[in-house]
C-alpha cells in the first residue's frame, strides 16, 4: 500500500472529530471542573466562591453527561 492509503481513517467520506474534543480531554476538564466547585463550596473564606459552587459543579456535571457520549 502506498503511504497515503495507509493514513486514511478507516471511514473515508466521515469527517474526524476534533482531537481537542475527543473524550478522553473533555472529560478531563469536566472532572476537573465538577472537583473546583466542590472545593468551592467546602472553603470557608470567600462568600463569592461558596455562591457559585453549585451552579460550577452542576455544570461540571452538565458537560460530563453530554461529552461521555462524545467519540473516544
Amino acid at each position: 500500500m502506498s503511504e497515503a492509503t495507509q493514513n486514511l481513517p478507516a471511514e473515508t467520506g466521515a469527517p474526524r472529530w476534533p482531537r481537542a474534543l475527543r473524550r478522553g480531554p473533555m472529560e478531563t476538564v469536566a472532572t476537573i471542573l465538577i472537583a473546583a466547585g466542590v472545593l468551592m463550596l467546602l472553603q470557608p473564606f470567600a462568600l463569592v466562591l461558596y455562591t457559585y459552587s453549585f451552579v460550577t459543579t452542576l455544570a461540571g456535571v452538565v458537560m460530563f453527561t453530554i461529552v461521555s457520549r462524545f467519540p473516544d
